[in-house]
């Protein structure tokens, strides 16, 4: 598993600081794609609405190539507990960038993150496989 992850995403004068990383299975040096994922995800949260714990964005484009993931989810970084969520001084928040498709997207605006995230859980989905099937 590799971690991408922004790094100044916010600014020091922000009143809530945040950051977000995306993990892919893909063993590459770097991913180019990835990175402007993260990047154009970072200057949306800069230039239009600050995101947040269950905001979503919309890649424009499939995550990697084939897959049905065309968005991505705000998440609680569960695979490392709440240890990574915060960072104490400065105090900065560290969510999990999860790609979600526009059937999950449409089941989280009609259901809420928690239902959304029960489904996850439930179907043990694998997060690192491109190509998986939507949850709902």
């Amino acid at each position: 598993m590799t971690a991408y992850a922004t790094r100044c995403m916010s600014q020091p004068e922000d009143e809530a600081r945040l950051e977000i990383h995306l993990l892919t299975g893909r063993e590459k040096e770097t991913d180019p794609e990835l990175v402007e994922l993260l990047t154009v995800t970072a200057h949306y949260h800069r230039t239009g609405t600050r995101l947040g714990l269950g905001h979503t964005v919309n890649f424009g484009r499939p995550w990697r190539p084939g897959s049905a993931c065309t968005h991505g989810l705000l998440s609680l970084p569960y695979l490392d507990g709440p240890r990574l969520e915060w960072l104490a001084e400065p105090r900065v928040q560290f969510l999990w960038l999860i790609p979600i498709t526009a059937a999950e997207l449409l089941f989280k605006k009609q259901h809420g993150l928690e239902a959304l995230e029960e489904r996850f859980e439930a179907a043990q989905f694998d997060y690192l496989d491109p190509l998986r099937p939507s949850v709902v």
